[in-house]
């Protein structure tokens, strides 16, 4: 009986001296800040402002045909002035839904490739993390905050970030 006391008082003894070794990292602010995404950011502006301006030229089209509309409308008879009023609304409403079909693709590309920045991120993390003997490496964020408080060391958000930027520009 004092055998299995012993044994067990040992076997305490060393499950309780296996510290674990747990840290986090501010999600949000290694995505927003790491190279990589800010660069897709200014790839993407490029892109919008490159349709805004197309959305404002085709804009500025219609605009034009319709106060030539109106300066010939008093010449034209009712039923060639309904024809042609139909001709601008079908025209105004085509090129709307081609913008917002554009406008769609445009975000729905920026939101994949986030996406696979995001996917990046928490495959560096986890490889960190087991490379670095972490048991737990925690995430938190301004939105979902599940760090209440921790250590200053335990952060590694800036270490990821360097390390995340250091292997994008290879």
């Amino acid at each position: 009986m004092k055998y299995y006391i012993v044994l067990a008082f040992a076997f305490l003894t060393l499950t309780s001296c296996n510290k674990q070794k747990i840290a986090f990292v501010d999600n949000g602010k290694v995505i927003n800040e790491i190279q990589e995404k800010k660069d897709l950011e200014a790839k993407y502006k490029i892109k919008e402002d490159a349709f805004n301006a197309k959305a404002d030229g085709l804009d500025e089209q219609i605009k034009l045909e319709v106060k030539e509309f109106q300066a010939k409308v008093e010449s034209m008879s009712p039923a060639n002035q309904e024809k042609n009023y139909q001709v601008l609304v079908q025209k105004k409403q085509t090129q709307d839904q081609q913008l917002q079909f554009e406008k769609q693709q445009i975000t729905q590309e920026f939101r994949k490739d986030v996406d696979s920045v995001i996917v990046r991120v928490k495959t560096y993390v986890k490889e960190y993390g087991k490379n670095n003997g972490y048991t737990y490496i925690l995430g938190t964020s301004e939105v979902a905050s599940t760090v209440l408080y921790g250590a200053e060391e335990n952060d590694l958000t800036q270490t990821v970030i360097a390390a995340l930027d250091k292997e994008y520009k290879k």
